[in-house]
């Protein structure tokens, strides 16, 4: 019976049919009482209207139905008051019952969101030493080689975790990995002052401490999105984590100039390194490694994730000798390497270029360093556009790939040549912004290349791909500072600009974007 037959039939009833308390107030649980006009609280046989509002899947609510007076000679319970509402589906299969409307936003997204922070302030807490080591330098007499050596500490921890951190992750759960990267990072950005008082070694331990505990974020949030989020959505919650790397970074550069202005360079570690005991105490109440283990999950909700995901036949023994023998793979191997080299440098060393070159003080080199973040965060979402309408046109998976990552090297290169005829600040910051945009479009070539060639072995694909990324980033990192003090930035560059080129010629040659492995 719907609504507008179920109206009807009860009002039209005669004046004296008597209605249990049960059967008005729990007929499914949806039905709502109101009194028109005067607003009372209560159901006499005096009220001269009866309102009845039913929640319909659709959205719309309905129907406003007068009546002649039907007397109800029992009062309804005390418990229920005219201004609850009780909601459900059309198939009574829904939730139901008062729920707030912050409880009622989707749980998956909240942890997404959770995973965003996490990764906001891991870039936080990277970036800061790329500020901080101005002053720093000056202040405990650091060569040039000695800064690199310490900017490269970081990745000496991040390198060893990269695989290790996902198959614990796997094994343990997603939530206590991500939780344990998040604590050890954060406890180490806040040693960082203490260790550089007593000493290079101590700093040098402390940095590569804090490398361990990022190298099991992704890992680790990989692992818990795979089973919160459905295929149908995991683009969109993927896409605003990663971005949460970009703004990370925006946002340290931004504020560590105004902390050490005002409050002096150890401020920046105790400020940033604090932030992960808030994020921890959300994390804790609110985060569960899947679904099923969350207790406070609606049930439609849980049904809705679980029945998405398509199970996937595990991977019990990994074809490595098979894997290393196919082209398409060392040019992922090559490519990440020579793509890292030059982002890692701008990452760590893009504060003090604009420091000694460009002759910026402490607070604009900071501010300045923003804008290549913000340029990648923007041209990462509009390359990935360009590549899925290519690719819904008709275009080859294989040259897609080609033609994004040939932008994101030879963008690069070309701009980075161009430093050295600029004869501006602003000309200068306008190339390092192109630079880094133009490296965003990798994103949609050889990041997305791992799901393209082999499906099942895209983690492992990953590990060993991301592994020769982050030995860029430690070598490459140490030499820019070997290279400053025996030659110039224009030296810098030019191995940046070799390495692209490289990087351009391997990926055409050997690239593919057809699956090479079931």
């Amino acid at each position: 019976m719907n609504a507008r037959a179920l109206v009807i039939s009860f009002c039209s009833a005669p004046k004296n049919h008597h209605i249990s308390p049960k059967s008005a107030f729990n007929l499914h649980r949806r039905l709502k009482f109101q009194v028109c006009p005067c607003g009372s609280n209560d159901l006499h046989p005096g009220n001269p209207r009866i309102v009845l509002i039913r929640r319909i899947k659709s959205g719309k609510v309905w129907a406003d139905v007068k009546s002649d007076r039907c007397e109800i000679t029992e009062s309804p319970p005390e418990t229920v008051k005219l201004n609850e509402v009780l909601f459900t589906d059309d198939d009574g299969s829904g939730d139901v019952g008062e729920v707030a409307w912050w409880e009622q936003f989707p749980k998956r997204w909240v942890i997404v969101i959770l995973c965003f922070s996490a990764f906001l302030l891991c870039n936080m807490d990277r970036v800061n030493m790329s500020i901080a080591i101005l002053p720093m330098a000056s202040e405990f007499h650091w060569s040039p080689t000695t800064v690199g050596l310490i900017q490269s500490s970081f990745f000496w921890g991040y390198l060893l975790t990269q695989i290790a951190g996902g198959i614990w992750a796997d094994t343990v759960g997603g939530k206590f990995v991500l939780g344990f990267g998040v604590v050890w990072w954060s406890v180490a950005t806040i040693l960082t002052p203490v260790a550089a008082k007593l000493g290079l070694p101590y700093l040098l331990v402390v940095r590569a401490f804090m490398g361990v505990g990022e190298g099991v974020a992704m890992p680790a949030m990989n692992n818990i999105l795979s089973k919160w989020v459905p295929v149908s959505e995991r683009s969109r919650s993927l896409a605003l984590v990663y971005s949460g790397m970009y703004l990370g970074s925006v946002t340290g550069l931004a504020f560590s100039p105004m902390l050490i202005h005002k409050f002096g360079w150890p401020s920046v570690f105790y400020s940033f390194g604090s932030l992960g005991t808030v994020w921890l105490a959300l994390w804790i109440n609110k985060a569960h490694s899947s679904p099923l283990e969350d207790p406070e999950l609606l049930p439609g909700e849980k049904k809705m994730i679980l029945g998405d995901c398509k199970s996937k036949e595990p991977v019990k023994s990994i074809p490595w000798k098979l894997l290393l023998s196919k082209p398409p793979v060392w040019a992922l191997i090559v490519c990440h390497f020579c793509h890292n080299w030059g982002t890692f440098i701008i990452l760590t060393w893009m504060p003090t270029y604009y420091h000694q070159v460009l002759k910026f003080n402490l607070t604009e080199s900071g501010l300045f360093a923003v804008f290549p973040w913000l340029t990648m965060a923007f041209c990462a979402n509009f390359g990935g556009w360009i590549a899925d309408t290519l690719v819904s046109k008709g275009v080859s998976v294989t040259k897609v790939r080609k033609i994004m990552q040939t932008i994101g090297f030879l963008g690069p290169a070309f701009f980075l040549t161009q430093l050295s005829h600029v004869d501006s600040p602003a000309m200068a910051v306008l190339c390092m912004a192109c630079s880094q945009g133009t490296d965003a479009f990798s994103q949609s070539g050889l990041y997305s290349n791992h799901q393209d060639i082999a499906p099942r072995y895209s983690g492992v694909l990953l590990g060993l791909s991301n592994t020769a990324g982050v030995l860029a980033g430690v070598l490459g990192t140490a030499a820019t500072g070997y290279i400053l003090q025996h030659g110039s930035w224009d030296n810098v560059f030019e191995v940046s600009v070799g390495l692209y080129l490289v990087g351009t010629v391997v990926w055409n040659l050997f690239a593919s974007g057809e699956k090479i492995l079931d």
